[in-house]
C-alpha cells in the first residue's frame, strides 16, 4: 500500500455531529415542502428514510446520505413531477440556512483534524451537502475550513457520492496519486467513492446512522471515531514501511 498523504472527510456523521445537525434540517425541509400540512410531512420525512416519531434515519436513506437532487427525487415521487425543480430549490436553500443555524462539531472531532494538518496531511472535505451547506455548516467554527486544501459539495461540479468525481478532484488538487489518499466517511456512499476513485484507504466511523456491519464490506478499516484516526494511520504506515 502506498503510504497515505491525503485525507478527504466525509462532513455529517464525520467532523459534524450528524444527529443534532440534520434532524431540525429534515423537519424544517419537509414541513416547507409540505406547505406547512404536518401529516404530509410526515410522509415525506417516512419516504426519506426519517422516522418523525423516533427521529431515527436509516442507514444509506436519502435523507441520510443523498444530495439535493436525490431529496427532490424522493420528495417529488409524494408531491409530483411538477413540484422538482421548486423542491431543487427549496432544498438548496434549507441546507444553506440549517447548516448555519444547527450546525454542531462532533465532541473533540475539530481539535483532531487540527492535529492531522498538524503532522503534514493534506486534508479535503467531500460532501453530498451543497457548497453552501458546506461553507455555512462548517463556518460555524472558526478556523476549521482554513485547514482544508479542498472542499467539494454535491453542486461543485464533480459529480455525488457514491460517483469517483469528488474523490478524483481531491487527489489532483492537492498533487497525489489516488492511491496515497485515503476516505474517512460514516456511510456507504463515501466509502464506494473512495472504490471507486481508487483510493489507498477507505475508513468507517461509526458516528453516523450506519452500524459497523453496514460500513465493514465496503471499509478497509472501522474506527469508532476521527478520534481514532491518527492512531489507525500510524499503525498503517509501520505496516507497510
Amino acid at each position: 500500500m502506498a503510504r497515505i498523504e491525503g485525507l478527504l472527510f466525509d462532513k455529517d456523521g464525520t467532523i459534524l455531529d450528524f444527529y443534532r445537525t440534520w434532524i431540525p434540517i429534515n423537519r424544517a425541509m419537509a414541513l416547507e415542502a409540505a406547505r406547512g400540512d404536518k401529516e404530509l410531512a410526515r410522509e415525506l420525512l417516512k419516504s426519506g428514510g426519517h422516522d418523525p416519531d423516533t427521529d431515527v434515519i436509516a442507514p444509506g436513506a436519502v435523507l441520510s446520505a443523498g444530495s439535493v437532487e436525490a431529496i427532490a427525487d424522493c420528495f417529488a415521487s409524494t408531491l409530483g413531477a411538477s413540484a422538482r425543480a421548486e423542491l431543487v430549490v427549496l432544498i438548496s436553500r434549507c441546507f444553506g440556512e440549517g447548516g448555519a443555524k444547527h450546525a454542531v462539531a462532533i465532541d473533540g472531532a475539530i481539535e483532531h483534524v487540527k492535529a492531522l494538518a498538524a503532522d503534514g496531511y493534506r486534508l479535503g472535505v467531500a460532501t453530498n451537502d451543497t457548497i453552501e451547506g458546506l461553507f455555512a455548516s462548517l463556518g460555524q467554527h472558526p478556523g476549521l475550513i482554513e485547514l482544508f486544501d479542498f472542499v467539494a459539495g454535491c453542486d461543485s461540479g464533480f459529480g455525488c457520492k457514491p460517483g469517483p468525481g469528488m474523490g478524483l478532484a481531491f487527489a489532483e488538487a492537492v498533487k497525489l496519486s489516488p492511491a496515497a489518499c485515503a476516505m474517512i466517511g460514516d456511510s456507504t456512499h463515501d466509502l464506494e467513492m473512495a472504490k471507486s476513485a481508487g483510493f489507498g484507504l477507505r475508513i468507517g466511523v461509526l458516528t453516523g446512522p450506519a452500524f459497523r456491519h453496514d460500513l465493514e464490506p465496503h471499509a478497509d478499516h472501522v474506527i469508532g471515531s476521527v478520534h481514532d484516526l491518527r492512531e489507525l494511520l500510524d499503525r498503517c504506515a509501520v505496516a507497510s514501511a
